[in-house]
């Protein structure tokens, strides 16, 4: 049976993960979290790998704090891409493959289009320039491999814009939020479906052919305040967004504002068509208490 071990099972994602596959009759899927295997430690993430012998590791765990990236850049290149090299050569030693879950912020680039797999990665701030690295070490040293860029995710439970849309929404008249960055909102689950298909698919004789680098998000084009007046309109909450740039909003790290990712290499390779992310946010939002 396939052994599937992940990290991160606590995050959004990992949760999602569990969840999806807890009943799996077909492979084997182990979940652990950062008391188990701590990303800042070498021999902690050895120790996990090897008493676990995964055919797969899914590294979903990550440093995600954007702007506190900027004044602790060790932690996160050690989280971020230090550990990942680790990662990448056990699965080298072992004959593992290794799925990594990576970011929009690579890409940083602005185009009339959907950004492709294969357009320059100009990473600009310390936690794009980790997940890059993180990236660039697994080319180099592993061939088995799938590297999944994904953005502005978010879920039902989690510390996230729309979590902090409806608090945020419940107690003010009205909201100052950015609207020159523009992108798709993306519902955990959905990574964690995609994941589980590509999974799956890999565990097939074609799998050296499906290797390499791709985008997944839900499917459509917003920015953040109209993702916030999606929100609060779906909750009938009664406040105002109001736009700013960017620039006026003056955050520490510095942020892509295109990251609208084309869906084509993943549906040609895996057959996957992300769903709206509308339709999404209706879902997460009836699981909200």
């Amino acid at each position: 049976m396939l052994k599937v071990l992940y990290n991160g099972i606590t995050g959004q994602v990992g949760k999602a993960l569990h969840a999806l596959t807890a009943e799996d009759q077909h492979i084997e899927w182990k979940g652990i979290d950062s008391s188990v295997c701590n990303l800042t430690d070498k021999s902690a993430i050895e120790s996990a790998f090897t008493s676990y012998k995964p055919d797969i590791f899914i590294q979903i765990a990550a440093y995600t704090a954007v702007d506190k990236a900027e004044s602790e850049q060790e932690l996160a290149f050690q989280i971020n891409a230090e550990s990942t090299k680790t990662l990448a050569n056990l699965c080298k030693a072992s004959g593992a493959t290794l799925i990594y879950i990576s970011s929009d912020y690579v890409y940083n680039s602005f185009t009339d289009r959907p950004l492709k797999e294969t357009d320059p990665c100009k990473p600009q701030g310390v936690y794009a320039r980790s997940k890059y690295e993180g990236e660039q070490a697994i080319r180099l040293i592993l061939d088995n491999h799938i590297i999944l860029r994904t953005s502005w995710v978010y879920d039902q439970h989690g510390h996230n814009f729309v979590n902090t849309m409806l608090r945020l929404g419940k107690d003010r008249d009205e909201l100052t939020i950015v609207s020159d960055q523009y992108g798709a909102p993306t519902y955990a689950p959905d990574i964690a479906q995609t994941l589980a298909t590509i999974v799956k698919s890999l565990n097939s004789d074609s799998a050296f052919s499906q290797y390499g680098t791709y985008n997944f998000s839900n499917s459509g084009v917003t920015h953040w305040a109209d993702f916030a007046r999606e929100i609060f309109a779906l909750r009938n909450i009664p406040c105002v967004v109001k736009e700013q740039t960017t620039e006026e909003f003056g955050a520490a790290a510095p942020r892509p504002k295109w990251s609208v990712l084309s869906h084509q290499k993943l549906n040609d390779t895996f057959g996957i068509v992300p769903r709206t992310w509308k339709e999404c946010l209706r879902e997460c939002l009836n699981e909200v208490k």
